[in-house]
């Protein structure tokens, strides 16, 4: 059973997305909140395995809480929203965010899109690809030093790296690479250091704009 917060201060999309949740039957909802600020203080006493976070919220927005909860090493948050907002979406991106789901999204992404950012995974809703590649290519980090940092991964974290832009977990790639999740685990960190980014999202970001992973 996946355990899930759900924060949105709409108590009607809230519970929207537990009857969604609920039509699957691997869910439990452990808590709803009304902001990012309510989120942070359930999560100091309550489990769960991901985060369904609005951007938009009055009080503390999706985005700050969701640096917090990241900074925290909380549980990966995945972000409900519209993507109007170039602005909004690097933000998310940059705080740590492991997924991005449309709020008009199909029950079945939504489903999908949840089970895959709690088992570790990362997604990316197939409708805001091109404009996450289109806010990375404007980003002001040096490309050439950021390029560079790709040839300090061995040939087995390169193959790592482009199964985590395919969203696969860590047990997935074990399963693909015929290791040990132990190993993997490892892999990743190594990764995360070399590319100097905080999380998946941010790994997976780098792989598709510096062609490591297939477009």
């Amino acid at each position: 059973m996946i355990r899930v917060v759900l924060v949105d201060d709409q108590p009607l999309v809230r519970a929207g997305l537990q009857r969604i949740l609920a039509s699957d039957g691997g869910f439990s909802v452990s808590a709803e909140c009304g902001d990012g600020a309510q989120a942070l203080a359930v999560l100091a006493s309550v489990e769960a395995d991901v985060v369904l976070m609005d951007v938009r919220m009055r009080g503390m927005d999706g985005i700050e809480a969701t640096r917090r909860i990241r900074d925290l090493d909380g549980p990966p948050v995945l972000i409900l929203t519209t993507f109007d907002d170039d602005e909004v979406l690097w933000g998310a991106i940059e705080a740590g965010a492991a997924g991005f789901v449309l709020k008009e999204a199909s029950a079945e992404d939504l489903i999908a899109a949840t089970r895959t950012v709690a088992g570790g995974g990362a997604w990316l809703d197939p409708a805001v690809t091109g404009r996450v590649l289109e806010v990375t290519r404007r980003a002001a980090l040096p490309r050439k030093r950021e390029a560079d940092r790709a040839t300090q991964l061995t040939d087995r974290e390169l193959e790592v790296l482009r199964a985590m832009a395919t969203g696969a977990a860590n047990g997935e790639i074990a399963a693909r690479l015929f290791v040990s999740e132990a190993t993997v685990k490892s892999h990743v960190g190594a990764i995360f250091a070399k590319l100097a980014v905080r999380d998946r999202a941010g790994a997976i970001v780098f792989a598709y704009q510096h062609g490591v992973a297939p477009r």
